[in-house]
């Protein structure tokens, strides 16, 4: 019972890590998937397992990391209202061609890290990105403009 209750402590630290971790970290991975990854070798010795080498052990403290995500995962499915805190919320950055730093901030981003992704989709101009979202998973959706001018008329720096 002792492996159970250090790998859910254990878990719910990581958990709670890569939240508020910020989402770039965790573009290609679900946050699940990753503490899986970087714990496992790991999960099985020291920390939980006080040096119990035991199969016994190993299965219990893998197990408990798995029945957790599987729980967070059905609280969310069951219970909508609890996905934001689970997942995180998609976070619009860009506005009518304008940045909002603040957000960018508080996500730990910079422009430059959108002007990246633009790039990446093609778009030459910030003042083209009508809403540009960062996403829960740590990507960038892009909406733009079909004139592929700003306001004025006139065409904006091209991002660089």
């Amino acid at each position: 019972m002792d492996i159970l209750i250090r790998a859910l402590a254990i878990f719910m630290f990581l958990w709670l890590v890569v939240r508020v971790g910020g989402k770039r970290e965790v573009a290609q991975l679900s946050a699940f998937d990753m503490i899986l990854l970087i714990t496992v070798g790991d999960l099985v010795s020291q920390g939980i397992l006080q040096e119990d080498y035991s199969v016994t052990a190993a299965v219990i403290a893998v197990s408990t990391f798995a029945m957790a995500g599987i729980a967070l995962n059905t609280l969310g499915f069951h219970y909508p209202r609890f996905r934001p805190w689970l997942a995180g919320r998609a976070r619009v950055v860009v506005r009518d061609g304008e940045p909002l730093l603040d957000t960018l901030g508080g996500e730990r981003m910079t422009i430059a890290d959108v002007h990246e992704a633009a790039r990446q989709q093609g778009i030459r101009r910030l003042s083209d990105i009508e809403l540009c979202v960062l996403e829960t998973d740590g990507s960038f959706s892009f909406f733009t403009s079909d004139d592929g001018e700003g306001e004025d008329g006139a065409s904006d720096h091209e991002i660089t």
